[in-house]
């Protein structure tokens, strides 16, 4: 057993970089740290530990996640420097090469990671402890406050899905997930420290119950119940996982807002069964259709990959007429980039990088019509605004339950307080980019 008397009032710095879930799992991570002694350093101060939780989902991820590493080494030298998360099971032993690095920790480790510390002696050489990925079986559950009001609750872990294109099952490993009584305390507890919002997590977050003979439907009746919540989203689900009761029942419930994240791809069917991905874009259409038949107003964002292996310019075109013909809110636009041991590099034919950035930048800007459009079509209604402790000079900002983000003067006093308001028209100071309103009236807070 450690001795962890040597970490009292020692420091550790957090970075985490990639997905929601990375975040919740940091502060997992950090808590653990914190109960055996270490405070989060505080701004100009030099850390003893630093902790890195990577992300890995393409070469510019793994790119920013070397830059982050060299950045954190050379902001805090004298610390003991792990590193964590996808990228790190990946590839631990090219992180381990980075000056600094003092140790690495892959998915089944970095919950323990008392148990590899010993002491913060820098090491000549990073460190590697990792489990191989088919033998990850364990779910650490974890939730984390950011530093707006948002609660990140952890209910899944892993994917057994195998996309062409997707290094994150090599990375993750098999889907797992926690009981719902468990997942349920876990909420609980959040909403007994203020949360008034929470985002649930995963990888695959519908295929929630595989480990448990539980499903994702019945986890979100069980948190429905949770007394004293006033807000849920569910973060990401896949378009054949996301059945109708589950839409209808969050369509009535008073706590599941009208908010999706579905991830799409592409929106031409070839590429979809060259992706190996599980559904038609016919499908996707129906969920979409659906969702906006009982919440006219949600607010739905959707993953879409360019330039993938095979992608022809008649695919791109078919694809891009689709996904302009859907009533959504947002895309997230994913340029492609070719991941060791994945079969879509099997596939023979390859976009060139420069026709990969003109498919993106066309998404793009399809995006920000689709976001001004459905900003406007929400101005002069009522709305409720979580406000956030962000503070952008003398303005704050909050977001809706269909994620309209709210400008108003700033107000100590409404952080994390739900304001029901008006809403007015663009924000002057975000009118050119990603658009905010400003509320024109108040009706009191909740």
């Amino acid at each position: 057993m450690i001795d962890t008397s040597q970490f009292t009032d020692k420091k550790a710095a957090y970075l985490t970089l990639g997905c929601r879930l990375n975040f919740s799992e940091t502060s997992a991570i950090g808590k653990t740290l914190s109960d055996a002694g270490f405070r989060k350093v505080r701004a100009g101060e030099q850390a003893d530990i630093c902790v890195i939780n990577t992300c890995s989902v393409t070469d510019i991820a793994d790119k920013k996640c070397r830059q982050a590493i060299h950045k954190m080494v050379r902001n805090h030298p004298d610390a003991f420097v792990v590193v964590t998360g996808c990228y790190a099971q990946l590839k631990p032993e090219e992180i381990a090469g980075i000056e600094g690095v003092d140790l690495v920790l892959g998915a089944n480790e970095k919950f323990d990671v008392l148990n590899f510390i010993e002491d913060l002696h820098k090491k000549g050489r990073g460190e590697v402890h990792s489990t191989a990925i088919d033998d990850v079986t364990a779910f650490h559950p974890s939730v984390s406050h950011d530093d707006r009001t948002r609660f990140f609750l952890k209910v899944q872990d892993g994917c057994d899905y195998r996309c062409s294109y997707c290094t994150i099952p090599f990375a993750r490993g098999k889907s797992r997930n926690g009981t719902i009584a468990d997942t349920v305390k876990i909420a609980e507890q959040a909403v007994a420290e203020g949360a008034k919002e929470i985002v649930l997590s995963g990888i695959n977050i519908g295929d929630f119950g595989k480990s448990t003979g539980e499903t994702f439907f019945e986890l979100v009746k069980a948190l429905d119940n949770i007394k004293g919540i006033e807000r849920y989203r569910i973060s990401s689900i896949e378009p054949n996982l996301i059945t109708n009761e589950i839409i209808d029942f969050a369509a009535k419930s008073a706590h599941f807002v009208p908010h999706y994240h579905i991830p799409l791809q592409s929106g031409n069917n070839e590429i979809l069964g060259l992706m190996r991905r599980r559904y038609k874009r016919e499908l996707f259409a129906e969920r979409i259709s659906e969702i906006k038949r009982v919440m006219p107003d949600a607010f739905i964002g959707v993953d879409v990959i360019v330039g993938v292996r095979g992608e022809t310019d008649d695919h791109f075109e078919d694809a891009y007429r689709f996904i302009e013909s859907l009533p959504i809110s947002q895309l997230h636009v994913f340029t492609y980039s070719e991941r060791p041991g994945t079969k879509a590099l099997e596939i023979e034919y390859t976009v060139p990088i420069n026709v990969r950035k003109q498919r993106s930048e066309r998404l793009h800007e399809l995006s920000e019509r689709k976001t001004r459009a459905f900003y406007e079509s929400q101005i002069g209604k009522n709305a409720k605004v979580l406000w956030e402790s962000t503070r952008k000079g003398e303005w704050m900002h909050g977001f809706t339950d269909n994620y309209v983000r709210v400008s108003a003067p700033y107000d100590k006093s409404k952080i994390n307080t739900i304001e029901e308001v008006v809403l007015k028209g663009f924000h002057p100071e975000n009118e050119a980019s990603l658009p905010a309103l400003s509320i024109r009236e108040s009706a009191g807070l909740l």
